[in-house]
């Protein structure tokens, strides 16, 4: 089947390249010139890890396209699928713009029938609105969907090619025989195909992504209590987890979430809720919460060091907001960079991925290491703030060579406390006893 992919962000690309290692013929399409060009010689604008090999396979077998021509991808294609920046605006409402301005274009260049897939995560209605749209502009039969998808960033490769479900919201016959047409090399190995309105579908997306967010705010609740009366978070968490209503996924305490969907995706269901007149109040509290655990150990920092951090250095391995990703959006390093640097200290920072993103935020506001122990050169502390591979099993006695002080504030729990106290670091983490040595 010929399919047209709208927008080459994280969700377009990664589905452009499924939808063409499926068999299909696949032309996306962006604005920018430069990023197509790029696409069009093998390169990759995004990092995820074995992305490149299905991208250059897919372009070299051509089955993957690239073109700033919406007229001539639309032409080409049955389908066509919108994968556009959804942005929060200032009110944390999810930001239309870009979904209405491709409809209308659609609208008028469309000449025969075509199926609009909205794959971006927007907000319920959404697939009335573009309906709306693209009939003001033309009287040619087509179909409106929703198709959301549910990839985790670091993951979305084995998530695209082996997804748990497929969710499609559609009131049309013909649109459902089309998407489960697409979709049929995953039915074909028992992956679920589950067909729904396209309100449901909407919501499903906004619903899973809360769901989640909730469940990662809860469970740092639970560790910053675990601190207030000596209990073990991972303990905690291994309890908890091994009942299978629980599971023990997004269980995992840390300095908050961040990334391009949960904090939008929980800001825009409360924004619905509110222009529906109803109070989401536990995704209020969650993003209340969110927000002050992100830089909880900054406390802790100051805490150590009498008061003030002024004039400290401190290293901070990971900027990215997870592993495995250069996404910076909502990072946690983010928000703790910028209290530092406000409390006067001096930051040295490594992540040999995300670091050109957060070169084009902060520039030289921050020193940035070419190595992780680099960073860590007469630093006072070590804050981790991504739980990148490299991170796990690092070299202890290095460490306390080249820092002033052997001292660790670790957002993510990377080590076992007896490690760290074996090798004589005082060690902060989240939700355990500080291990103290000073």
């Amino acid at each position: 089947m010929n399919i047209t992919i709208v927008g080459t962000g994280y969700v377009g690309l990664v589905t452009g390249t499924t939808l063409a290692e499926l068999g299909n013929s696949v032309y996306c399409v962006d604005i920018d010139e430069k990023k197509v060009e790029g696409m069009k010689n093998g390169i990759v604008p995004i990092y995820e890890p074995n992305l490149e090999e299905m991208f250059l396979r897919n372009i070299q077998s051509e089955r993957l396209f690239f073109t700033t021509n919406l007229k001539e991808a639309l032409d080409k294609s049955e389908v066509i699928y919108l994968a556009l920046p959804t942005p929060p605006g200032e009110d944390g409402s999810a930001d239309l713009s870009y979904v209405i301005q491709v409809a209308n274009n659609i609208g008028e260049m469309m000449t025969e029938y075509k199926v609009i897939v909205n794959k971006s995560t927007v907000p319920v209605g959404t697939a009335d609105k573009v309906r709306e749209v693209i009939a003001s502009k033309t009287d040619i039969p087509f179909d409106v969907v929703s198709n959301p998808e549910f990839l985790r960033e670091g993951f979305a490769v084995e998530d695209s090619m082996n997804p748990s479900r497929v969710v499609v919201g559609a009131s049309s016959e013909k649109a459902k025989t089309i998407m489960a047409k697409i979709y049929q090399p995953f039915t074909n190995t028992g992956i679920p195909i589950i067909f729904m309105d396209e309100k449901s579908s909407e919501l499903t997306k906004y619903a899973a992504n809360s769901f989640l967010a909730v469940k990662i705010t809860f469970m740092n609740e639970i560790a910053n209590y675990c601190e207030k009366v000596g209990a073990d978070v991972d303990k905690v968490r291994l309890g908890m987890g091994s009942d299978d209503r629980i599971g023990h996924r997004f269980l995992f305490p840390g300095i908050g979430y961040g990334g391009s969907c949960f904090p939008k995706d929980v800001k825009a269901l409360i924004k619905s809720g509110i222009q529906e007149d109803f109070n989401f109040q536990i995704l209020e509290a969650t993003e209340k919460v969110n927000t002050s655990q992100k830089v909880i150990l900054v406390s802790e920092i100051e805490k150590y060091f009498g008061g003030s951090i002024s004039g400290k250095k401190i290293a901070m391995w990971g900027l990215a907001f997870k592993a495995n990703t250069d996404d910076i959006r909502e990072a946690s390093s983010l928000d703790n960079i910028a209290l530092l640097l406000e409390k006067g200290a001096k930051i040295a920072a490594y992540d040999a991925v995300a670091e050109k993103n957060v070169r084009k935020l902060l520039g030289d506001k921050i020193h940035y290491a070419k190595g992780m122990y680099d960073a860590l050169e007469d630093a006072d502390a070590l804050f981790i703030a991504t739980e990148w591979p490299e991170f796990k099993n690092p070299n202890f006695e290095l460490m306390a060579k080249k820092m002033k002080n052997k001292v660790i504030f670790d957002g993510r729990n990377m080590y076992p406390l007896e490690i760290t106290e074996q090798n004589g670091f005082h060690y902060k983490s989240i939700g355990r006893k500080t291990i103290e040595n000073k």
